[in-house]
């Protein structure tokens, strides 16, 4: 997954489709009824989420991209909640309300993180209740790259064609969360994802990978679709596409605790990225890894913009040590989004010795994440002059990224620190050394932005220089 980082604050999706409210009542279990034999629940906590269409709206507006729902409620209690979650998360809402019919609510109740019950509050909605959907949907078509459909059943895309065709028509890609066995009513979307239930509810059981693929081929084919994905579980993802090979991606949830809304995830996500200008390739792959995290939380929930790129960069193995500039500033803008106080240093670090190794555990205690910059080779040259460095910028880097103090190496061919300071914007800027204040460099532009500026000494007496004077034999 190296180098995926899409920009979704410049994507905007629209999203039509049966939404509904997830209610959860929590509470303690002590005793069995006398009435009959159930448990008895003291309800302590009552909390509503949204859910199907709304659930996908949601994580495409935590994500940071731009979101539209199009659906039908009722007139009552439950739409009021669903509304007032979807505006608060800067969701754009058309929802037509239905006369004669509830809001869709599915009610919970929960004991020590254990469901013991599930009551659905519903109807279909009829063609008079969703009649004006597809004019709707249309006139919203014009600002958006992505229309994902998410079909629950429940009503509001009885007719999914008009809108396929609709979208189709004016360049737009339609990726549908489909129900039923019915597929054909797809027929023309860009990207069908099925779990594996109910892709074999349409094509049959597939006792082995070969059937599975060439069954997948066969519907791409017969519906005219661009693209399949199949969601397997602890299987993981199957991705198909005509005259190209499967792309099979593992499950990544490190612990199973919920499904619920985990299909919805994977859509939104693989539609923000679309939006964002991702290959499908790479929006599959955050998709898959956006489901690892969203299966171990409780109930319908969302996954953040920051919580991906996390994730993103643990997958690339950046999360802490070696990194470039932009892997960088992906790390310190989440950083920063959880309160966090970012420390700066800078050197070559040619020999590391223990005064190093103490004045980089001095600097890690003024803040939360310690950055250091390391000079790269040629910097090191003009800097030290013929013959240094002994060791070349990667040697240097791994050894330093190999410390418990340090979160992050990234090499710099400047001969100061200061463009880097001006795009990290470290809370605090620490040297090592008998420097004051204004013989620090960059010291002027840390101030300029608020923050300090602080000199450590060097444990020891320690010099690098002195080192390699006495390796080369001037002190003997």
């Amino acid at each position: 997954m190296e180098g995926i980082n899409p920009r979704f604050d410049r994507a905007q999706v629209l999203v039509v489709g049966d939404l509904m409210l997830d209610r959860y009542w929590y509470g303690n279990t002590g005793r069995i009824s006398p009435e009959a034999p159930v448990p008895v629940v003291k309800v302590g906590q009552l909390e509503d989420r949204v859910g199907g269409a709304g659930n996908v709206a949601l994580n495409i507006a935590s994500l940071g991209a731009g979101a539209t729902l199009v659906g039908v409620v009722g007139r009552d209690e439950a739409a009021q909640s669903i509304t007032e979650r979807l505006h608060s998360a800067g969701i754009r809402t058309e929802l037509k309300e239905s006369a004669d019919k509830p809001t869709i609510t599915k009610l919970r109740v929960i004991s020590r993180q254990q469901q013991l019950l599930r009551l659905d509050f519903e109807e279909t909605f009829s063609a008079a209740d969703v009649d004006q959907l597809a004019e709707q949907t249309r006139s919203l078509l014009p600002g958006v790259s992505v229309l994902i459909l998410s079909d629950y059943a429940k009503g509001v895309l009885q007719d999914p064609q008009t809108f396929i065709a609709a979208a189709r028509k004016a360049g737009i890609l339609v990726l549908v969360d489909p129900k039923g066995a019915d597929f054909s009513r797809y027929r023309g979307a860009s990207l069908l994802t099925p779990n594996l239930n109910e892709f074999e509810a349409v094509v049959g059981v597939c006792n082995d990978e070969q059937t599975l693929v060439d069954r997948g081929l066969a519907l791409l084919s017969e519906l005219d679709l661009e693209a399949l994905l199949i969601t397997r579980g602890e299987q993981g993802m199957t991705l198909l596409r005509l005259d190209q090979s499967p792309l099979h991606l593992p499950a990544r949830a490190r612990e199973v605790f919920d499904v619920t809304g985990a299909g919805d995830t994977v859509i939104a996500v693989l539609g923000a990225a679309l939006a964002a200008g991702e290959t499908l390739d790479n929006s599959v792959a955050l998709a898959n890894l956006a489901a690892g995290i969203v299966v171990g939380k409780l109930g319908t929930a969302t996954i953040s913009g920051p919580e991906l790129r996390r994730a993103v960069l643990r997958d690339q193995g950046s999360e802490r040590g070696v990194v470039n500039e932009q892997q960088l500033l992906v790390d310190i803008a989440d950083a920063r989004a959880r309160g966090e106080k970012l420390v700066f240093t800078n050197g070559c670090f040619d020999i590391l010795h223990a005064g190093h190794v103490g004045y980089l555990e001095q600097a890690r205690k003024l803040g939360d994440r310690l950055i250091v910059a390391v000079n790269a080779d040629e910097s090191v040259s003009r800097l030290k002059g013929p013959g240094r460095p002994i060791n070349p910028t990667e040697r240097r880097m791994a050894v330093l990224a190999g410390l418990e103090s340090v979160d992050w190496v990234l090499p710099f061919t400047d001969d100061t620190p200061e463009r880097l300071l001006s795009l990290i914007q470290p809370d605090i800027l620490v040297k090592g050394g008998d420097y004051a204040r204004e013989q620090v460099v960059g010291w002027e532009i840390v101030e300029a932005y608020g923050g300090e500026v602080k000199a450590l000494d060097f444990l020891d007496d320690c010099s690098t220089t002195a080192i390699v004077e006495k390796i080369q034999g001037d002190e003997f």
